[in-house]
Formats: C-alpha cells, structure tokens, sequence
C-alpha cells in the first residue's frame, strides 16, 4: 500500500499536514473528507516529482474564456478528452496549455475531471475543483461550466473595479513624492547657497524645509533602502495570521476606502457561496471555501465562525449579525432566503447588488479622491516652494525700505 504526503485545511482553517497510507490518492481524499480535513495537495511519497507542477500566470480572464468555450463544446456533445485537447493545444498560454494537457492525460487515463484538476492547485482553485466535481456527481457540467464562466467573469468585472479605484492616488502620490524628493535634493539647496551669500534670516518654514532637503543630501540612500525594507518587512508581517487580520481589519476602516473594499468583500462572498450552493456543493463546504476566497482576514474570519455555527445547527443568520461585518439588509436578506428556501437564490440577487454598488462606490471615490490629492499636491509642493521664497520678500522689504 503506498504512503502519500498531504496538505489540508480543518473546518476551523486551519493548515495540516502528515503522512497516510491508503489504497489511492482517492481514497486517502475520501478519508480526509471524512475527518472534514480539506484537501489541499497529495503526493505519493517516492514519487514526488512524478506530475509537474505549474506555477502562475494564468490570468482570470484566461480562465473564463476557457471555462465558456469548454462549457460550449460539453454542451454540443464532444467528448471530454477531445474538449480538453482541442482546448490546451489552441492556448498561447504555455503555463495553462500544459496544464490542460496534463488533466486531459490523467482524464483519459481513468481519472475524474475534478481530480485531475485538483492536481494543478495553481491554475484550477479550490472553487473551481469543487464546482467541478459536483457537476461530475450530478451530471451537470455543462451547466456547471455555464455558472464558473459568469462567476469568474463577474470576479474579473471586480478585480478591474479595484484597481480603477487604486490607480489614480498612488499614481498622484508616487509623482508626489518623486517631485518632493527632486526639490528636496536639487533646487532648495541652491536656494540655501544662495541665502547664506546673502545673509538672509530665515524664518522657521525655511529652516524646516533646509533641514529636511539636508537630511535628504545626506541620507538619501539609507532613506532609499529603508523604504524598500519597510515593504518587505510590512509584507512578511501580512503573511502571518495575526498581522494579516490586524492590516486588513485597518484597511477596512479607511474613510472612503474601507467602504468600498467592504462592498467588494459583500459581493465577493454572497456571489461565491450563491455559485456554490447553486450548484450542489454543500453549505458547510461552500464556506469553507468562501471564507479562503474572500481575500480579507476579517471577512475570512467571520465565515469561519458561520460555518462553526452552521455545523452546530444554527442558523446562518445569527453569527452574520453578531460578526458586525456584514450590512444589516444583507443579514436580513439572507435571513428571508434561509426562511424561504430559497438562500442560493437570495444570496446571488444580493450578489448582483453589491457588485452595482461596487461600480457606484469606484465613481464616487475617484470622484472624491480627485480634488482631495490635488488639493495635497498642491499644499505639500507648494508649501516648500512658498517658504524658499519667505526669505526673498524680507530681502526684497528690507531694501525697499
């Protein structure tokens, strides 16, 4: 019997991992899933190597293409092995043509779809994979395709919100800072030559500004490889548990930036776990799976907690308004939904809301923020500007005078 390696997540999110010997990689899947142990990734032990693994690079948009032309061609009748080969040979992609191929080799040598696919984490997520085989189970993939190919679409739609929102301020203060640094470190001291000659008194503005354009002269490269040790070091903080929840539980509170990201994080979840459901997955995994998708550890969190809930038979409701995350109407919506029976259906009409808002919420922040940073720009640059000058209409006074 051979010894597999596995990776998994807990029902409380937690990451595990060990060693089990089981019959096959299927069996060891169910024995886990029976122990409500995700799966994550499984290798044979000896054997490590024996499939290669992809790394990223293949894009949303990518994905979606593929999953509507993969939907289309299941849906007139082709054969899944000839989809998958048709389908991974015409990708300019070679990262997610090699992919394709290599679940096309494993479906044609016996496997099911979704665990071929599970075999390439990378390119096909934990959604997907589980969308997958509850199409397999149902003998509905192509609808279930049908589904993945608009649920991604609607997540790209989101991701291009974001950036659209974040564009334009680090674009303003990246040549904010650029041309602070450039004042700093060219002009003022020539000003500073200049007044010195002259003999100037300079007023306390002037003397701000020359001990920082000094401060830059001298430690411009310190400054330099501090900022780039403060990313990393900020980054590698996001990446433990604690320091990722503390950041994001900060970026929701931001005026005007947490309000959209907590409308991004809304439709993302509703949208997701109304995917789910809609097609078959059961609850407790649909959360899961939402709670690791949600892409916020506050959001991540709360869902974890629902789940925890879900499992001891209460109701969705009750820890989504006890989480103090989530909107007052999507709790009571979901509320109605749970109540009616009809919760995959009210979680996708909240969905199709909130991503509207979301659209809303990015024209009303560009809106707002357009004013307030050039309204900085102008403060910061030109306050240095005004104070090398203070001491110039004194000179100017004094002669007159």
């Amino acid at each position: 019997m051979p010894t597999y390696s596995y990776r998994g997540t807990t029902a409380t999110g937690t990451t595990v991992s060990g060693e089990r010997s089981a019959d096959s990689k299927q069996a060891l899947q169910a024995m886990l899933r029976r122990e409500r142990i995700t799966p994550i990734a499984i290798k044979e032990k000896g054997k490590e190597f024996a499939l290669p693994t992809f790394g990223g690079g293949v894009s949303s948009k990518e994905l979606a293409v593929f999953t509507r032309q993969f939907s289309v061609m299941i849906d007139a009748g082709l054969p899944l092995v000839q989809c998958l080969e048709i389908l991974g040979s015409q990708q300019d992609n070679r990262t997610f043509q090699k992919a394709l191929l290599g679940v096309r080799s494993q479906v044609e040598s016996g496997s099911t779809l979704a665990h071929a696919m599970h075999q390439h984490p990378k390119v096909f997520d934990d959604l997907y994979v589980n969308m997958i085989e509850a199409g397999e189970t149902g003998g509905i993939l192509d609808n279930i395709l049908q589904r993945l190919s608009a649920y991604i679409e609607a997540d790209v739609k989101l991701k291009a919100a974001i950036k659209s929102a974040m564009i334009y301020p680090t674009s303003v203060l990246v040549i904010m800072t650029g041309v602070i640094i450039l004042l700093l470190w060219k002009v003022v001291p020539v000003f500073t030559e200049l007044f010195i000659g002259l003999g100037a008194e300079l007023p306390l503005p002037t003397q701000i500004v020359i001990f920082m354009s000094d401060m830059v002269q001298r430690y411009v490269l310190l400054m330099m490889i501090g900022a780039v040790a403060a990313f990393f070091a900020v980054r590698a903080y996001y990446k433990t548990p604690g320091g990722r929840y503390l950041l994001d539980s900060l970026l929701l509170k931001i005026p005007l930036i947490g309000i959209l990201l907590r409308k991004i994080s809304v439709a993302r979840f509703t949208r997701t776990l109304g995917t789910l459901i809609t097609s078959g997955v059961p609850i407790l995994e649909g959360l899961a799976i939402t709670a690791r998708t949600s892409g916020n550890a506050v959001i991540e969190r709360a869902l974890m907690n629902v789940r925890k809930a879900v499992e001891e038979g209460r109701t969705i409701v009750e820890p989504l308004r006890a989480s103090d995350v989530f909107p007052s109407m999507v709790c009571q919506m979901i509320g109605v939904g749970e109540q009616t029976g009809a919760l995959d259906a009210m979680l996708n009409k909240i969905g199709d809301f909130y991503e509207d808002e979301v659209d809303i919420a990015v024209k009303n922040l560009l809106t707002a923020m357009e004013p307030i940073m050039l309204l900085l720009l102008g403060v910061v640059v030109g306050g240095i500007v005004i104070s090398m000058y203070l001491p110039l209409f004194d000179l100017i006074a004094k002669l007159a005078g």
